[in-house]
């Protein structure tokens, strides 16, 4: 394994444990969420030019889209959240009643 993939397959993974085991906060759930996001597009990239082909080029640019539109559903709930409940704190949200 070469180091660039080393470190975005780390990177990835940090993302994941941080997203698995420190859930207090969403917001920091979602921050969590969109480090993995970076490392995947970053990756997406680099494989899109080691190709050289102009057929790979829209995937990372398509899949940074989707992460706009995600981290922007997952900022307009943190408010949401945030003005019903007056807290992120996953704990005291019950998502049976949403």
């Amino acid at each position: 394994m070469t180091p660039v993939h080393f470190s975005f397959s780390s990177a990835f993974t940090l993302g994941l444990m941080g997203l698995a085991f420190h859930r207090t906060h969403l917001l920091s759930a979602l921050l969590c969420l969109e480090g993995m996001m970076l490392s995947l597009f970053i990756a997406l990239a680099l494989w899109a030019l080691q190709f050289e082909s102009t057929a790979f080029s829209t995937a990372p640019m398509l899949l940074l889209a989707f992460s706009a539109c995600e981290a922007s559903a997952g900022l307009a709930l943190l408010v949401a959240t945030a003005r019903t409940h007056g807290t992120d704190r996953l704990q005291n949200l019950n998502l049976l009643q949403c």
